[in-house]
């Protein structure tokens, strides 16, 4: 018999910020803002008095937001945010995702803060809009490495081919990070890296997978290294090294990321075989 099921209703994603900003009220209290947009362009903003900034507020705030309407979930990327909107969310009804992937909102903030300097109420005090507090990269579990790794490129157009519809246990490739999304011509080289994990391989991919990551930079140091930035403030050290020929490879992966608007590419492999792959993450660096 055939059976007919409801269409599932579409997810309403809005991203938050809800803090501090350098102003002042004419109290002399220092002025919270809280932003609310989501990627079609729409925006809601509303301030308050230190005195005043709570879950209520906020829920408050959200409910009159977009007459009545609200989100499905709420992306969050300031950790000092979270707490507040969080319990507001649950008010609500609304799930809340720390995630670092706000683009939108970031920008939006970006914008704001060239705008404080030029009001009365501006108190000059040092501000960052984006900038949160970094977690210390930490090694990544010895017994998930591999049996080698090295960095790669592919063509933009490569990329969408080769990974787009291909068999693979695990598969993570935003809408919005595939070249044609950021303006990328087809022909531009995508760096990444390759890990050949042989039988770590599953396990490693799934590892990767539940650390959510975000982008696999290069660090100059002594030794260099390739830092995961995962989840909602993680670092991961993935592996380092000191030897010249590959710091070569690390910078020119580095340049390379830069020309393709930071988007690169992790994949893991059971071996360099070409014949069967484990796990593709696309990534953006954040910037």
């Amino acid at each position: 018999m055939e059976q007919n099921f409801p269409p599932q209703e579409e997810s309403i994603v809005w991203q938050g910020d809800f803090y501090r900003r350098p102003l002042r009220d004419p109290q002399g209290q220092t002025l919270w803002e809280l932003l609310l947009c989501d990627t079609a362009g729409w925006r809601y903003q509303a301030v308050c008095p230190q005195a005043l900034a709570s879950s209520d507020w906020v829920a408050a705030q959200m409910r009159s937001a977009r007459g009545g309407e609200l989100p499905t979930a709420l992306e969050v990327f300031r950790p000092q945010s979270l707490g507040l909107l969080t319990m507001a969310g649950q008010a609500l009804g609304v799930e809340v995702l720390p995630t670092r992937r706000t683009k939108e909102l970031k920008a939006w903030l970006q914008e704001l803060s060239s705008t404080y300097p030029h009001l009365p109420n501006y108190t000059g005090e040092p501000y960052q809009p984006v900038t949160v507090d970094q977690l210390p990269p930490v090694p990544m579990p010895e017994n998930l490495w591999g049996e080698q790794w090295r960095f790669a490129s592919l063509t933009a157009g490569d990329l969408v081919r080769e990974f787009g519809d291909r068999p693979l246990r695990i598969r993570d490739i935003p809408e919005n990070l595939l070249p044609l999304k950021l303006g990328l011509a087809s022909s531009v080289a995508i760096p990444g890296i390759v890990i050949d994990g042989g039988r770590q391989s599953l396990q490693l991919a799934r590892w990767i997978a539940a650390s959510q990551p975000v982008s696999l930079d290069y660090i100059s140091g002594q030794p260099d290294g390739l830092i995961l930035q995962a989840g909602f403030s993680d670092r991961w050290v993935m592996v380092t090294f000191d030897d010249p020929e590959v710091a070569q490879a690390a910078r020119t992966y580095a340049v390379r990321q830069q020309l393709a608007k930071g988007l690169h590419f992790l994949l893991v492999q059971p071996d360099n075989s070409g014949m069967t792959y484990t796990g593709f993450w696309l990534l953006q660096k954040e910037s």
